[in-house]
């Protein structure tokens, strides 16, 4: 029997209704700083959210989250489960609260894989509308382990407008189409920075994340300015969304969680096929 269908054989997840992998080709574009704006707006919405720090190299969910506590162990049956850590009202769970701050994860990348399937085996996630996974950057072993482990819902893309950025993101896309597991949509970070006199400027470019996915054939979710206070909400822990529920910049996070529930319902879940990539 293959470690595949080994895998199959046990129900991850089971009270989990939607999991969705937030991703992008590269690392600077924002990706995490969406993911817990997205989890925050997505409870705001009245849904039960959790988010997984997928990034084992790299996490930033505490920091951002304001999150500090260890998670607890508890029994249940005959085994030790892990209790996430809840912080505005978002399940959480990241190798970060685990290890010391100042120290790096030096892992070989199949040790990385198996403690986020531990994320998932050995944690009580109990009933959630919505599970997002805070992916790292890349194609590699994180991405393969989470979509050959559960089936996977749905992954939505961030980049910014810049071309290189694009062309990673077009990458990330292709890596999810390949292990058969739909993209709700591309997501366009930093896309411009409001002047004082209210006109817009494109650093980095204008309609990158558009073209994009008009190229791919998929949606464009919506786009976020590149703003002092999304960036102030996650150095200080408080999610701009919940920070600054009124701003612009919050109402643009809310728009597009509401994008990917639309999009979720429309999709057919019945024509998601099983992963056939072997590990």
């Amino acid at each position: 029997m293959s470690l595949m269908q080994k895998l199959n054989e046990v129900k991850l997840l089971p009270h989990v209704k939607n999991t969705i992998a937030v991703s992008s080709g590269k690392g600077g574009v924002g990706k995490s700083t969406v993911a817990v704006n997205l989890a925050a707006a997505l409870v705001k919405e009245g849904y039960k959210v959790g988010l997984i720090d997928a990034d084992i190299y790299g996490p930033s969910i505490p920091m951002m989250l304001g999150a500090n506590e260890k998670p607890k162990i508890t029994i249940m049956g005959n085994k030790n489960v892990l209790l996430p850590v809840v912080k505005y009202g978002i399940k959480l769970m990241s190798i970060g609260f685990m290890v010391d701050a100042k120290e790096a994860v030096v892992w070989r990348g199949p040790m990385a894989a198996s403690a986020l399937k531990q994320f998932m085996s050995d944690v009580e996630w109990d009933e959630l509308d919505y599970l997002l996974y805070d992916m790292p950057p890349g194609t590699g072993d994180i991405q393969l382990t989470l979509t050959q482990t559960i089936p996977l819902t749905a992954a939505v893309i961030v980049t910014t407008p810049q071309d290189i950025s694009l062309i990673d993101a077009r990458k990330g896309a292709k890596m999810y189409e390949k292990v058969n597991v739909p993209v709700l949509g591309i997501i366009e970070n930093m896309s411009f920075y409001v002047l004082p006199d209210g006109k817009k400027e494109y650093i980095f470019g204008e309609g990158g994340g558009k073209k994009l996915a008009d190229e791919l054939g998929i949606n464009f979710l919506g786009e976020i300015p590149l703003n002092t206070s999304i960036r102030i909400g996650g150095d200080e822990g408080m999610p701009v969304v919940l920070g600054h529920p009124d701003g612009d910049e919050a109402k643009g996070f809310i728009h597009i969680a509401r994008a990917i529930i639309e999009n979720l319902k429309i999709l057919d879940k019945s024509a998601i096929k099983q992963p056939i990539i072997e590990l």
